[in-house]
């Protein structure tokens, strides 16, 4: 990539997304990408503000913080933007009484909302809960409306496990779109707002900011229509094609996040 110097200038703040970037879940927990808990450190060391701007929803953030921790990582919850406990506020502002198809890993950061006789369907990457079953409930609940309303935890395509890659929740999302005639509200990436609220909790206004993804639309794409700027990186569902991608190019691909880092702590500066 040339001209790195003129990509990072000015850089205040570094987002970064967890899974495929930190680390590769899976069903003993998964493992940190090479060089990452180092490169997460050295950013910390720095004079970068630094937040974990993340999609993921089969974990609560407690749970999740927990689980990064154990496999090395500098990381509090209070550093992480993650869509269930933003989707819990706006739930609880807005008066909303949730049918929820979540995973059951993340279903306590609903504990304060009132559930009983739905208004709305929240959907998250419910894994294995999403049986014909489950999806025909919260089709039900949909249809029943006046005004139905649906709340999706981002929209991811799919992510990269340890064991390969996995179906993520925007597969669902559309399928209850397309049966209901409604569009989601989503919380999470690519949402405008999402990024809005990570910045905010830096500090840091946009164009002094770099996001950090795996995903060409949600990651990259997302950032950057909110006028950031943004780096993908060749780790977990990262696809050779990403970099012909025909709507989004990333501001520059680095191999994994120790290199994004050793150049934002050559350039930033600058």
């Amino acid at each position: 990539m040339a001209a790195w110097g003129e990509r990072l200038a000015g850089v205040r703040g570094v987002l970064l997304d967890i899974s495929g970037v930190l680390y590769d879940g899976g069903e003993d927990g998964g493992s940190p990408i090479p060089g990452s808990v180092e490169a997460v450190a050295r950013l910390k060391r720095s004079r970068l503000k630094v937040r974990f701007c993340t999609n993921e929803s089969q974990k609560s953030r407690g749970n999740l913080v927990g689980l990064l921790r154990h496999l090395g990582f500098d990381i509090s919850e209070g550093e992480v933007t993650a869509p269930a406990p933003a989707a819990s506020l706006i739930l609880k502002e807005r008066g909303l009484r949730p049918h929820l198809l979540v995973h059951d890993g993340v279903r306590s950061e609903f504990d304060q909302n009132d559930t009983s006789n739905p208004n709305c369907v929240v959907i998250a990457d419910a894994g294995e809960a999403f049986s014909y079953q489950n999806m025909n409930k919260a089709f039900q609940v949909l249809m029943e409306l006046e005004n139905p309303v649906l709340i999706s935890l981002g929209k991811g395509r799919y992510y990269k496990e340890t064991s390969g890659l996995m179906l993520d929740v925007g597969a669902y999302t559309k399928a209850l779109e397309y049966a209901c005639g409604v569009e989601a509200e989503v919380v999470g990436k690519p949402s405008p707002e999402y990024f809005r609220s990570a910045l905010k909790e830096m500090a840091v206004e946009a164009h002094e900011a770099v996001m950090i993804g795996d995903d060409i639309v949600g990651d990259v794409g997302g950032a950057q229509r909110c006028g950031m700027r943004a780096l993908q990186v060749r780790t977990g569902k990262f696809r050779p094609s990403d970099e012909r991608h025909p709507e989004v190019k990333a501001d520059g691909y680095v191999d994994n996040l120790a290199q994004a880092v050793d150049l934002l702590l050559q350039h930033a500066d600058k």
